[in-house]
C-alpha cells in the first residue's frame, strides 16, 4: 500500500512550532510510520468532529486529522492539546 501524502493546516503548523524538538521528532515518526501507512489507525471522532480522526501524541496532546481518500492525502488539523490549555 502506497503511503498517503501528509499536509498541515495553518493551525497545525502553529501547533507544531510550539512543540518541543523531542515532541516534533515523535510527531514526525508517528506521521511517517503509522498514520501515512494506515490512516485509519487513529480513533474515529464523533459529534462536532465527526469525519476526523485522533491519534495520541502525549498524555494530553492529540494529532487531529482528516483523510481525503480520492487524493490519498491526510490533512493534519491540530497537533496540540484538546483540553484548552
Amino acid at each position: 500500500m502506497t503511503p498517503y501524502e501528509i499536509r498541515f493546516t495553518k493551525e497545525a503548523t502553529k501547533d507544531f512550532h510550539q512543540l518541543t524538538p523531542k515532541l516534533q521528532q515523535k510527531l514526525r515518526e508517528i506521521l511517517v510510520h503509522s498514520i501515512a501507512c494506515d490512516p485509519f489507525c487513529g480513533k474515529r471522532l464523533v459529534g462536532d468532529l465527526a469525519g476526523f480522526f485522533s491519534f495520541r501524541l502525549t498524555y494530553k496532546d492529540r494529532i487531529v486529522y482528516s483523510i481525503d481518500l480520492a487524493s490519498k492525502t491526510i490533512f493534519i488539523h491540530r497537533t496540540k492539546t484538546h483540553y484548552g490549555d
